[in-house]
């Protein structure tokens, strides 16, 4: 069987299925890309290249774990983020472009900027990839990162080590700000952040039926879902970084779709509180400033 011929047949079985019909042809071919080790360029060049028996059972195995609805990344174990690749597995929330934004949003503020040390704080970390993309753009920094699930801190600190930031960015497995963070040199957490960044849950539990089976299936439900108003995280949040941050220090938050009212309401007390949209013009990330 050829690469024509292994991909036609794999784009016309996920297409059968509703969920996957509009992209089944980019997976068939991406992940075709990843079986063999190839560029798409290779790809296009080669259509005709016989495929081994080795090469045509694990093809066939990938397709498999794609209809029964699996992420595409958690297939092939990585996602791009802010230029970077990140290790991915079903112990982390996939990083989305949607989530780059914040991340340009506080670099954008500390731009010009001369704080040293830098603190800052990434919390609900998953993979890791606020926190690292931050390390890589601001070298002064040191970042603590904390999520509530041990198995998301192995894949971040994974993370951290293939990108070269480990030494600055310190992992503690708490649930939000709850706990001291552990750092080099023992316990400092008497020490104000500067900036506060999240990611959080933001999901309502009602809104579960509306997800596309390969996040709701196969998505972490921790990083996902936050009550039945999806407003539950930042509740408890928006106090907790209020009690940790310097005078002036930042807040930023990703939100979801509808909740800039609900945000705004909860941050009534900050100041310089205002809101950046994504590309489809939806209100995506909050920042505000403690009140000196």
């Amino acid at each position: 069987m050829t690469l024509r011929e292994a991909i036609a047949e794999a784009a016309e079985r996920l297409a059968g299925d509703a969920h996957l019909s509009a992209s089944a042809r980019r997976d068939a071919e991406f992940l075709m890309m990843h079986t063999l080790g190839i560029s798409r360029a290779q790809l296009l060049a080669h259509p005709d290249r016989l495929l081994v028996e080795a090469e045509r059972i694990t093809y066939k195995d990938a397709i498999q774990h794609r209809l029964r609805h699996e992420p595409v990344q958690y297939i092939i174990g990585e996602q791009e983020f802010y230029g970077l690749v990140f290790r991915v597995t079903s112990d982390v929330l996939i990083p989305r472009p949607e989530t780059e934004h914040l991340v340009e949003a506080v670099l954008a503020h500390f731009r010009g900027r001369a704080i040293e040390p830098l603190r800052i704080a990434d919390i609900g970390t998953g993979s890791g990839a606020i926190a690292i993309a931050l390390a890589m753009h601001l070298p002064g920094a040191e970042i603590a990162a904390t999520d509530a699930s041990r198995e998301a801190l192995a894949i971040a600190q994974m993370n951290a080590r293939d990108h070269g930031v480990a030494d600055r960015i310190y992992f503690s497995e708490a649930d939000l700000l709850d706990i001291p963070i552990n750092e080099p040199g023992g316990q400092r957490s008497g020490h104000l952040f500067d900036a506060i960044v999240s990611n959080p849950p933001y999901i309502a539990l009602t809104e579960a039926g509306e997800l596309h089976p390969q996040v709701r299936e196969h998505e972490p439900h921790l990083a996902l879902f936050a009550g039945t108003s999806g407003l539950d995280v930042y509740r408890r949040m928006i106090p907790q970084a209020a009690d940790n941050l310097k005078p002036g220090g930042l807040l930023a938050l990703e939100i979801g779709h509808g909740q800039r009212g609900d945000i705004a309401d909860l941050l009534e007390t900050w100041q310089g509180v205002r809101f950046i949209e994504d590309l489809q013009a939806i209100p995506r990330v909050a920042l505000a400033q403690k009140p000196a």
